[in-house]
């Protein structure tokens, strides 16, 4: 006699993208929210850091990794956890892979808009970033009623990614960065600041420690996350993920510190 039993299907992987090791904030949050799913995290450390890059040259490379990763992994869903690469390619992505959805990732500035009590919003961000049309837009649309400081950081970038590997940074170098972001205007203070390159949040706590006054840094990970977890289809009980939680690095070469940091994020090195 044949016993039956209940066929069970394989759930796609997540494939979570950026520059470099800044968006394993992101993979935190999507991680804790989608239990079920595996991740893939790409890692573009071959192109890092993309705030110097030419517009054109920067989206031809992105789209280009794209029709190789999409093809290899076949994921359920991007997260793009980059605001310099969402805010310069996000719509050439969508219509180049339509059969795809995509998560970006830009600069919180609709809630920092309706969270701010002084009216002094600063967006710390890459020089790519700050010069994006989208910013731009995003501030036009929902915080015209805000004194909006946008500050693009030439070095943060690679300065979290030092910090991240457990290196240690000087704390002038670090205030230097920062600086800029607090206003004072008509007795009023900058009372948040907007992190808006995903590298950022690992320094949180170095920014509360130097900063002249206390502000919200925000954050926007979570609500990312949340975003992916809406678009993702909910999992059945006989589903299981696929064998994925691995990391993939462009430069194909990544640092002893980078592979310690990716196995404690439960991540093996493709």
């Amino acid at each position: 006699m044949r016993v039956a039993t209940k066929a069970t299907h394989e759930l796609k992987p997540v494939l979570v993208f950026d520059s470099g090791i800044g968006g394993l904030t992101v993979l935190r949050e999507a991680r804790v929210l989608m239990p079920e799913r595996g991740f893939i995290y790409v890692a573009d450390d071959a192109g890092f850091p993309y705030g110097g890059w030419e517009e054109e040259g920067l989206k031809a490379r992105i789209l280009a990794l794209f029709a190789d990763l999409l093809d290899r992994y076949d994921p359920e869903l991007c997260i793009i956890a980059c605001n310099t690469a969402f805010t310069l390619v996000g719509a050439d992505l969508r219509a180049a892979f339509p059969d795809m959805t995509f998560v970006g990732t830009v600069p919180a500035i609709k809630p920092a808009a309706e969270r701010t009590r002084s009216g002094l919003v600063s967006v710390l961000a890459t020089p790519g970033t700050v010069k994006r049309a989208y910013t731009r837009d995003l501030i036009q649309s929902f915080a015209s009623q805000c004194h909006v400081r946008l500050v693009g950081s030439e070095n943060l970038a690679r300065m979290a990614e030092a910090y991240i590997r457990g290196e240690s940074l000087d704390d002038a170098a670090v205030r230097a960065e920062i600086d800029p972001c607090f206003v004072e205007r008509e007795g009023r203070r900058t009372d948040i600041v907007v992190l808006a390159c995903t590298h950022y949040p690992f320094m949180a706590n170095l920014f509360r420690r130097l900063a002249p006054w206390p502000v919200d840094w925000l954050d926007p990970a979570e609500a990312i996350a949340r975003q992916a977890r809406r678009l993702v289809p909910p999992a059945d009980a006989d589903s299981h993920g696929v064998h994925a939680d691995f990391a993939v690095f462009t430069s194909h070469a990544p640092d002893f510190p980078t592979r310690r940091l990716m196995q404690g994020f439960g991540l093996r090195v493709s």
